[in-house]
């Protein structure tokens, strides 16, 4: 982009003129800025950038908290065949005004963009990479109910088609030219047969047709690359087998040019070549197919059709069509087509295939069902809350195809090494050849012709590319089998290097359906008067305890009196009005903010949290009078999660909002050590920091609203999928079910993962370290051999392809059972 032109942007977070004025102050502070302005009244800025990085202008807006509006853009690409051809994409897109970003995946042809809104549009981005030589569109995702299409079937049937043809075109030229030289006779058969010249014209057409045909692939992509300098892997190809044919070709129809022992072909090569490379390129195709089959098994998991009841007349529909609020009919065995409320029917779900969990769950009238879902054995009627792209498994959908086209930062230095890898093969393809010129034996031109293209025929940067992306998405799309949702790819990486897991309390170490235990009310006080007010003013409360207290109550056949002015204290408890009086109840700590006394019921609370249960207590207009003992059973899968976590060397501490006394009872019962306890949603943070030594990452496992900003400030935030929307969508990685044992399954995942990217990082550099030169005939000297370019071919395809069968080991990977 020019850096005298300027660039309009929407911002966001200014609410007056002197907001405006503080995020203009902040745009011309960057250094340099050309200039800068903000209008309140459009809600836009414009800068003309001069020297300064639209990142720099976006970043200061975020510090001075007036951030840039930006919206991810989503491209699928075609014609990558190779991460030189990924890195060129993603520059050319953050080279285009208003992208402060991009990310591109040569696995999924995916391309992510976060653009500028009002900067530019995303048609713009589209056009910019198709002109860069990669086929473009803008990507709608998924189909109405969030179902991706498998993007590479097209291009795997194509690759199949053309590596067909080319070995039934390339098998004849190879049997003429080697056939002669493996089988005894041979040569003299065809010399007498067919003769020297005719045999040779063959080989020439042969090799020409699959050049031009199923080779032409790389002709048009490679070259246009390569005269706008950005070679890719097709460049090296397309100059390696138009190097074999040309010269080829100048010594079958002008051999005078060439002195008498260096009239060879080498057609055979040129053939051969191509053929392999599309070979190892469908095989590589197909890998990557099934590493994008998790996703696609989950997306398939919504069926096609539905019933639905449109006036007490079933109606068969395509799923697509379905609204909020239609009333469909699921029978036995079949899937659910929409996330809602169970109208009528009770039985069982089969939640397997979403959470992960074997265990059917009940479902009865009233009840939440999940789209994807198998019923059991009852005919349900669901009205739909939730259709298409808004339904949970939509949402899973988006998040697996997120995680896997995110970078690793262990992915940095391979793209790095990717961006120079072809310009520097090309270099030392061309000093090869001079080398062999000039200091080679007689026949030279022959040898560094071979020594040059078995250079750029061996060089693979494909592996490199491939080595961290593959991994990543085959990983992530198991843990989304296994229940495991990685909501940010570098999760992954990070969740493999953790030392300190953290883990929440209530509704995360504990079952969250607590029961009421223990009630103690002052003498003098009616215990079913007091009972009733506290749950009425907890009614509209969706705590856990809140919940256990009116259930109770209910229970009871109590009646609940209106409640006015409800308000929750996070942290600490509610306050309410009821019946006239003022109510609090809470923790202890809410009642010592408001300087109320517990000392009247000290021991009935000491009672409370010797049993490991929870006191809470009530005070009407300033006065105690009562405390109440919830008890939450812990979760049968939280010692073992707990315990896997001690032997895997982690150091596990609890973090709560609880009181220490029940705190203390729970860890001592789990075996863990470090307790922090009684803590409002900043003290949770400050606890963290305190678990958070030099050097060390530190894990946060909860489920509640009050533990987002911590979920939000760990390292990794993990959020127990039965938990709070909130919570879920702070943390980087969703457990899709309540069982902790989800927990080993995502840290032996991540952990296999990166060992995985690790074999493939050190195969890809370890490879093009130790062929190059062999390629270009250091080992000539001492064996008398020159590496063959068909051999090359075979070498560089089958690089790629043990890359991704490497990656597609962990399909296999994070099973407990």
């Amino acid at each position: 982009m020019s850096a005298t032109l300027p660039l309009h942007f929407d911002i966001s977070g200014m609410s007056c003129a002197a907001c405006a004025g503080r995020a203009e102050r902040a745009m011309t502070a960057v250094p340099g800025i050309g200039a800068a302005s903000v209008n309140f009244a459009t809600g836009q800025g414009v800068v003309t950038l001069g020297g300064a990085a639209i990142g720099a202008v976006t970043d200061a807006l975020q510090k001075a908290g007036y951030p840039a509006v930006t919206q991810p853009i989503a491209l699928t690409v075609g014609g990558m065949t190779c991460a030189a051809c990924a890195a060129r994409v993603e520059r050319v897109l953050t080279d285009l005004p208003g992208v402060t970003g991009a990310s591109v995946n040569p696995v999924t042809g995916r391309a992510v963009a976060d653009l500028l809104i009002g900067a530019t549009t995303p048609a713009d981005l589209a056009q910019a990479v198709s002109a860069a030589g990669y086929p473009a569109h803008l990507d709608a995702g998924a189909d109405a109910g969030g179902q991706p299409a498998d993007a590479g079937a097209a291009e795997r049937k194509a690759l199949g088609r053309d590596t067909v043809i080319a070995a039934v075109l390339t098998a004849p030229v190879f049997v003429l030219e080697m056939g002669a030289h493996l089988i005894p006779g041979m040569a003299a058969f065809l010399h007498q047969g067919i003769g020297h010249q005719t045999n040779w014209t063959i080989q020439f057409l042969l090799v020409t047709a699959v050049l031009l045909g199923p080779g032409r692939r790389f002709l048009t992509v490679g070259l246009p690359s390569l005269w706008r300098g950005h070679p890719d892997m097709n460049s090296l190809v397309a100059l390696g087998a138009l190097a074999a044919w040309l010269y080829s070709t100048v010594a079958l129809m002008m051999p005078t040019l060439l002195p008498p022992d260096a009239r060879v072909v080498y057609y055979e090569a040129a053939a051969v070549i191509v053929t392999l490379i599309l070979l190892g390129r469908w095989l590589e195709s197909r890998a990557k197919g099934q590493a994008g089959a998790a996703i696609r098994a989950l997306a398939g998991l919504r069926p096609a059709t539905a019933q639905v009841d449109r006036d007490g007349t079933l109606t068969d529909v395509a799923t697509a069509s379905l609204a909020i609020g239609d009333i469909v009919v699921v029978r036995p065995g079949e899937r659910l087509p929409v996330d809602g409320t169970v109208l009528s029917g009770s039985g069982y779900i089969d939640e397997s295939l979403l959470t992960g969990e074997p265990t059917p769950i009940a479902t009865r009238p009233g009840q939440r069902v999940t789209g994807g879902t198998v019923n059991g054995n009852a005919v349900l009627r669901v009205r739909a809350q939730a259709v298409g792209a808004q339904t949970v498994l939509a949402g899973i959908v988006r998040m697996v195809s997120d995680a896997q086209g995110a970078k690793l930062p262990i992915q940095a230095l391979a793209d790095r090494i990717v961006v120079r890898f072809v310009p520097a093969v090309l270099v030392l393809a061309a000093t090869t050849v001079l080398v062999w010129l000039t200091v080679g034996p007689a026949p030279a031109l022959p040898h560094a012709l071979v020594a040059g293209m078995s250079v750029l025929i061996i060089a693979c940067p494909c592996a490199m590319g491939l080595a961290t992306p593959v991994s990543v998405m085959v990983g992530s799309g198991r843990a989304a089998d296994l229940g495991v949702l990685f909501r940010r790819g570098d999760a992954l990486q990070r969740l493999s290097e953790a030392t300190v897991i953290a883990f929440d309390k209530t509704g995360t170490l504990t079952e969250g359906q607590p029961d009421l235990t223990h009630l103690t009310v002052l003498p003098g006080l009616d215990q079913d008067t007091v009972l009733s007010r506290i749950a009425a003013a907890e009614e509209s409360s969706d705590h856990p305890l809140a919940r256990a207290i009116v259930k109770t109550v209910k229970a009871r056949g109590l009646a609940l009196p209106p409640a006015q002015q409800v308000t929750a204290l996070p942290g600490m408890g509610l306050s309410a009005r009821v019946d006239g009086a003022d109510l609090l109840i809470g923790a202890d700590r809410l009642m010592q903010d408001h300087d109320i006394a517990v000392t009247a019921l000290a021991a009935a609370a000491e009672q409370i949290t010797a049993a490991a249960a929870t006191p809470v207590y009530a005070a009407m207009d300033g006065q105690l009078v009562a405390v109440l003992g919830l008890s939450d059973p812990v979760k049968p899968s939280a010692a073992k999660a707990i315990a896997a976590a001690q032997k895997a060397g982690l150091r596990v501490a609890m973090i709560t909002g609880d009181t220490q006394a029940t705190a203390d009872a729970v860890a001592a019962r789990l075996g863990i050590t470090t307790v922090h306890a009684a803590l409002r949603p900043a003290g949770k943070l400050v606890a963290l920091q305190d678990l958070r030594r030099a050097g060390d990452t530190v894990v946060f496992v909860g489920d509640g609203i009050n533990d987002a900003p911590v979920l939000a400030a760990a390292d990794v935030g993990i959020a127990v999928g039965t938990g709070a929307d909130v919570a879920m969508e702070t943390a980087d990685v969703v457990l899709m079910s309540g069982d902790l044992t989800g927990i080993t399954r995502a840290m032996s995942l991540s952990r296999a993962t990166l060992r995985n990217i690790r074999q493939n990082l050190f195969w890809a550099f370890a490879y093009n370290v130790a062929l190059i030169p062999v390629a270009a005939g250091v080992l000539y000297p001492l064996t008398g051999h020159m590496l063959s370019p068909m051999l090359a071919a075979g070498a560089m395809a089958a690089s790629s392809v043990i890359v991704v069968g490497n990656a597609l080991r962990l399909r296999r990977a994070g099973d407990l059972s």
